[in-house]
């Protein structure tokens, strides 16, 4: 069994900062490629960022890259998304996602699933 927790959404301006924070429940976390996907109303889910079991190869959708970083600390196992520079199209609910196997950006290559968390940029 695989439980995912996120945290650290929330309401923000244009410019500003967030963290979120992914808690995994799982017995081995390095064994695991985790991502994070957003899906706003309307709108399919999409993929993020993702990253290996190592940290050593990570991915960023193109609307995103050189805005947010993801990151993993194995020995809490948690992963992180850190969001800069957020924009109103950055509103979504974000998810966190695990799967067993090699870095992925489909959302039927994960078969775990956190809560979401909810984050709104206002202009």
């Amino acid at each position: 069994q695989v439980q995912l927790v996120e945290s650290g959404g929330g309401l923000v301006q244009a410019g500003g900062s967030l963290r979120l924070s992914c808690a995994a429940s799982v017995r081995t976390f390095s064994l695991y490629t985790m991502g994070w996907f957003r899906q706003a109303p309307g709108n399919e889910r999409e993929s993020v960022a993702a990253i290996n079991w190592s940290g050593g190869n990570t991915y960023y959708a193109d609307s995103v890259k050189g805005r947010f970083t993801i990151s993993r600390d194995n020995a809490k196992n948690t992963v992180y998304l850190q969001m800069n520079s957020l924009k109103p199209g950055d509103t979504a609910v974000y998810y966190c996602a695990a799967r067993v196997g090699q870095l992925a950006i489909n959302t039927y290559e994960y078969p775990y699933w956190g809560q979401g968390t909810q984050v709104t940029v206002s202009s």
